[in-house]
């Protein structure tokens, strides 16, 4: 997924040279390394000092450019918080802060860079908007809705890399703030977004959700409630799954929403726990810890 985003970063940078992209501590490569050598001006690395790229953010926007802030999700959202509120949301500006490995990505690196809660915060805050594509397709249609039509703060929620294409053979196309049909079903529905989708998709690929549909709800914030409305009132089941914990995440928000309509559908929500776990090891050895591999949900739902 950071791939994809620096490709078409670099592309949309090539046609507005109001783009300028704010690192801190990130290595250039790929397109981004091409980025920085054709356009030196326009690239500025911070170092470690993630609350001046969110400032330098936000003076860029109040000056007329179109920044993006990126680094590792925790010190996109965590350390920067108080300028991430106040220098950007509080004032409205168009930035996108980019937060690559979202979840537990960095499994490898410790909670430090484990970004679970990171969901959770970025909907809890005034004029943020929240996207995290499902695969590579929906970023490349994510990205340049915020390179070039976004008017406000968006938090950008990012897979670390080798997330597989899930979404081509989608009918509908990918739209900011709307629900968006992938695999058409009935009965059951999973509703997913960011790298997790993978698991849905797989369960949904077996002999007992052969015939579910599967839903991709890459836009967090804001939610698209009259089509959350449609698909509660219209399966029998639905399994929500995502890489995140705390109130604010999708799964909650369906909950809530479902109780206030009067719903009458069985929901199995499938998310980190709100814990820090102590292990080490791979992304799918902290997921598996978390309860939110392959087939920790599988055996929940034969269960």
């Amino acid at each position: 997924m950071r791939n994809k985003f620096a490709d078409v970063f670099y592309e949309e940078a090539q046609k507005n040279d109001k783009l300028v992209l704010v690192v801190a501590d990130i290595s250039p490569a790929g397109s981004v390394a091409k980025f920085r050598a054709a356009y030196p001006n326009r690239f500025i690395n911070t170092g470690v000092a993630e609350q001046i790229m969110i400032g330098m953010t936000a003076g860029l926007a109040q000056e007329g450019m179109r920044p993006v802030a990126y680094t590792i999700a925790t010190f996109t959202l965590y350390r920067p918080f108080e300028f991430v509120r106040d220098d950007i949301c509080y004032q409205n500006l168009p930035v996108t802060m980019v937060g690559v490995g979202g979840g537990v990505n960095y499994s490898t690196l410790g909670a430090t860079h484990h970004a679970q809660e990171d969901i959770s915060i970025a909907t809890s805050v005034p004029n943020m908007s929240v996207i995290a594509p499902t695969d590579p397709l929906e970023v490349k249609a994510a990205t340049r809705w915020c390179l070039n039509i976004s008017n406000g703060p968006v938090y950008l929620r990012l897979g670390k890399a080798g997330e597989p294409t899930l979404t081509a053979a989608a009918e509908e196309p990918w739209a900011y703030g709307k629900i968006r049909l992938i695999k058409k079903g009935t009965k059951t529905a999973f509703l997913t977004y960011g790298g997790i989708a993978k698991t849905a998709f797989q369960l949904a690929a077996g002999a007992k959700y052969s015939e579910a549909s599967v839903y991709s709800v890459s836009t967090i914030k804001p939610l698209d409630v009259e089509r959350l409305k449609h698909i509660l009132n219209h399966y029998d089941e639905l399994i929500i799954i995502e890489e995140a914990s705390g109130s604010g995440i999708l799964g909650y928000q369906v909950k809530r929403l479902a109780f206030e309509n009067g719903a009458r559908i069985n929901i199995r929500h499938f998310h980190l726990k709100d814990e820090f776990i102590h292990i080490y090891g791979s992304h799918e050895d902290v997921l598996n810890a978390h309860d939110l591999s392959f087939e920790k949900i599988k055996q929940a739902l034969a269960a």
